[in-house]
């Protein structure tokens, strides 16, 4: 007998002996319920549920004096983890966090102030670099784990979490002719490939969307600078060094609208997204949980805290296709409150 098969035996009844909820529920497949069922039937000798055609009607008089137990033993689980996330909350530990400039800058500054305020004792240190950079800091086991968007599917040991859809926009000086399009014309390829391109330093790596949208309609991009950092790319378009893409969260309406004007470019490039990602050897601690439940609350908590599932419950074409826009810190605000 193990927790997981009294989870799904407690879960089962609290889904009204419907086995496709409770695996729904538990992020699990209805073989796997059944299964898990089984065995506990079997370890114990008796017949848990009152049944019909293979069809689970009720609970049998020993299964409800089971459920009665197993759910007080699930709530002493709870409590003990509540105790552990409470000594953790006062230790002087250091959570070390690989991502970009973009998220620090844009998507993490209320996230790091709930945080810091729920977990005062806890050091966070942010490790900055390109996604493949990034993807190799988690692989070396030299951060906890990765906010990040592409290359993180190249390396077998890692598993991801999709959390954000995110866009890239078009920056120019106002001075700039694409400036001067109207609003309901939209940019073309053929146009951004006649200017110089400013953009991320893993923007024209083989196989990047922008590149692709280049090779597909034969065109080659007049690269002038890359950069990781979005503040460089911004300040070299504002001094005409060539037309800038950035992702759309990068653009501050209050603080660039001044110099730059920004131009959605969502029909040329398809969104790309963001994840968390770790390796599949890292021992999830409660803060761990809790800092990734700030960054994505849309996410349910359940989820988070079983990472061997990302994998394969949280990686559908419905999952990726059903993510929220990844928003600026103003906005975020809103969300984690």
């Amino acid at each position: 007998m193990n927790i997981n098969q009294l989870k799904s035996f407690v879960e089962v009844v609290r889904n009204d002996f419907n086995i496709t909820n409770a695996a729904e529920k538990l992020y699990t497949s209805q073989p796997t319920i059944s299964k898990q069922l089984k065995i506990l039937e079997d370890e114990l000798s008796v017949s848990l549920f009152v049944r019909k055609n293979n069809n689970l009607l009720a609970l049998s008089p020993m299964g409800k004096e089971v459920h009665k137990i197993a759910s007080d033993i699930l709530g002493q689980v709870d409590k003990i983890k509540s105790i552990v996330a409470e000594e953790d909350r006062n230790k002087k530990v250091d959570l070390h966090i690989a991502t970009t400039h973009t998220q620090i800058r844009y998507s993490l500054p209320n996230v790091i102030d709930h945080f810091r305020r729920y977990y005062p004792n806890i050091s966070l240190h942010f490790h900055q670099g390109a996604p493949a950079q990034l993807a190799e800091m988690v692989k070396n086991g030299d951060v906890d784990f990765a906010i990040a968007t592409e290359s993180m599917h190249l390396y077998e040991d890692l598993i991801t979490l999709p959390c954000y859809r995110w866009t890239r926009s078009l920056l120019v000086p106002y001075d700039h002719p694409l400036a001067s399009l109207p609003d309901d014309q939209q940019v073309t390829i053929e146009q951004l490939g006649q200017y110089p391109l400013i953009t991320y330093v893993f923007g024209f790596t083989r196989g990047s969307k922008l590149d692709k949208v280049f090779y597909k309609n034969h065109l080659k991009p007049q690269v002038a600078l890359t950069a990781t950092d979005t503040e460089i790319i911004k300040y070299y378009v504002k001094r005409h060094l060539g037309i800038g893409v950035i992702a759309t969260v990068a653009y501050d309406e209050i603080e660039d609208s001044q110099a730059l004007k920004c131009i959605n470019i969502d029909h040329l490039v398809q969104p790309s997204y963001t994840h968390i990602c770790l390796s599949k050897h890292t021992h999830m601690k409660d803060y761990m949980h809790e800092f990734i439940s700030l960054y994505a609350p849309h996410i349910d908590r359940n989820i988070i805290q079983m990472p061997e599932q990302w994998e394969t419950q949280w990686h559908s074409k419905e999952v990726y296709q059903g993510l929220p826009d990844l928003i600026s810190v103003n906005s975020k605000e809103k969300i984690i409150e």
